[in-house]
């Protein structure tokens, strides 16, 4: 396998981990984790923009409409990061994973309604059977799986907003976390100052940790954005399944979360949502691939006698 799939595992897989990461710092307020993530991944992008002599380029780059565009991918993923990590904490592991199986179908719709992409027959099939799946569950349960969806959407339209932004993966995220950075640093200083702060009072392991939730967030995003450079679209699209199945693994094998019969119900529809928008995905890239190779012969002109 070439480095591109390597890395686009490597990057998945460790997103599929992140429960443990977060299941260490339990004791620490979502809203806290959620500052520290932000601060200390800023500290460490703009480091690394700083050592590879970008700064220049990365603020010539800084416009208006820029800063616009950013501010609000910085909230969507400032939502999305605060209510994953409370729903890990919180012991919804497995509804955090229905949310990112779910995302991709999202997004998918997220581009009709709001892009006026055209989908394909086929595809229609898998988005009803995702949304008869989230019916399913919000039916039997009583109540709207807002965990999963918040998660699905918040990401879901945090690529929408990407896909007008201007920036590269690196200074994207970095004026993100940047954006954020104030507000955040400011809310651990208070918080400080008020006696409830977890930062420097809760041992040394846990410190550690929160200074780390900048590596573990910045690593698999920069394998992830070097891997999509490298690898075909469609199959980044099906190792994308690695995180979520991770995760959900995690939820009910280590720490024990339920998973009654009318959550498989509920999940399979899901699961089987994802399987035929994979395999028509493929066999659309493979036809089209196929097609090409038929016509290109024919397009090449006849030498003159």
């Amino acid at each position: 396998m070439n480095k591109g799939i390597w890395l686009a595992i490597g990057a998945y897989a460790f997103w599929g981990l992140f429960p443990i990461y977060w299941k260490w710092l339990q004791a620490v307020p979502a809203l806290q984790l959620l500052g520290h993530r932000m601060v200390w991944s800023f500290v460490l992008l703009i480091g690394v923009v700083l050592a590879r002599r970008q700064w220049r380029a990365f603020r010539a780059a800084l416009t208006s409409r820029t800063l616009r565009i950013y501010f609000i991918a910085a909230l969507l993923i400032g939502v999305n990061w605060f209510v994953y990590v409370w729903g890990v904490n919180a012991g919804h592991i497995v509804e955090t994973s229905l949310g990112y199986f779910i995302n991709p179908l999202l997004s998918v719709l997220l581009g009709v309604v709001v892009l006026r992409e055209r989908l394909r027959p086929l595809q229609w099939v898998p988005i009803g059977l995702a949304g008869i799946g989230v019916l399913y569950l919000t039916i039997v349960y009583g109540a709207i799986p807002w965990i999963s969806l918040i998660l699905a959407f918040s990401f879901g339209l945090y690529g929408l907003v990407k896909k007008t932004a201007p920036l590269n993966a690196l200074h994207g995220l970095t004026l993100e976390t940047g954006i954020l950075f104030g507000p955040m640093l400011a809310y651990l200083i208070v918080v400080e100052f008020n006696g409830e702060g977890a930062f420097l009072h809760t041992g040394l392991l846990p410190d550690m940790l929160m200074i780390g939730a900048g590596i573990v967030t910045v690593i698999p995003l920069l394998m992830f954005a070097s891997a999509a450079r490298q690898i075909p679209l469609t199959l980044v699209g099906i190792l994308q399944y690695i995180a979520p199945t991770g995760q959900f693994l995690l939820g009910v094998l280590v720490y024990g979360e339920s998973f009654t019969r009318e959550r498989l119900i509920g999940f399979t529809a899901v699961w089987l949502a994802l399987a035929i928008f994979t395999a028509e995905n493929v066999w659309h890239r493979w036809q089209t691939q196929a097609t090409r190779a038929r016509v290109q012969p024919t397009m090449i002109a006849e030498p003159d006698d």
